[in-house]
């Protein structure tokens, strides 16, 4: 369901390097997403490429967009300004940490630096950044699409997006993602690594 283009580990390193707010490669667990240009209305259409350092792990398809229901008006619920859309081709480092996202679900949330947002409000069927960002703590998280985590669940791959974003970072491949959190879980139990840095690129 997605045409986002596949890249080469190198491909994504170099292209997060040239981006103006690089520092550094993080040193621990990290994750690039890559919003799709062609930003399907409503779906799953997203990458997500997550690295230790250098290194490539996996990837998982989600979107980082908001969904329908949220751009056609279900923002208001939220800010009467408009969906959040997070700035793209930008580094958030030590961004989330790990925890339970509206304590129903493993998933990591925006307890570190703040992002900046777009308010998209003219209720059509595309996510755009509109104006001027604006930085602050907005709860934009990363989690995936179900509360529900039995094993049938797990096997289910849904590309409606539906409510499940009014701006955060979701993944609808819930048997990686559920993998992908057990890391997440054993790394900030043991205290090897608390915090977790997102960069966001344009498809390229």
């Amino acid at each position: 369901m997605t045409s986002v283009r596949n890249y080469t580990d190198k491909e994504l390193l170099n292209r997060v390097k040239l981006l103006e707010g690089f520092k550094e490669i993080p040193e621990g667990h990290w994750i690039i997403g890559v919003r799709s240009t062609e930003d399907l209305y409503d779906t799953f259409d997203d990458k997500f490429y997550e690295y230790v350092g250098h290194q490539f792990i996996r990837v998982l398809t989600g979107t980082t967009n908001p969904g329908g229901r949220q751009l056609q008006g279900g923002f208001k619920a939220f800010n009467k300004y408009g969906s959040a859309i997070l700035k793209a081709d930008e580094w958030y480092y030590n961004v989330w940490e790990y925890g339970l996202h509206r304590g129903r679900m493993p998933g990591l949330r925006q307890r570190g630096a703040s992002v900046k947002v777009f308010r998209d409000g003219n209720m059509n069927d595309k996510s755009e950044e509109i104006g001027k960002p604006i930085s602050g703590w907005y709860g934009i998280n990363y989690h995936t699409n179900t509360y529900d985590f039995s094993e049938r669940s797990l096997k289910v791959l849904k590309w409606i997006i539906g409510g499940w974003s009014a701006g955060c970072q979701v993944i609808n491949d819930r048997e990686k993602y559920l993998e992908q959190m057990d890391t997440f879980r054993y790394l900030y139990n043991t205290g090897e690594q608390t915090r977790v840095t997102y960069c966001l690129l344009n498809e390229f």
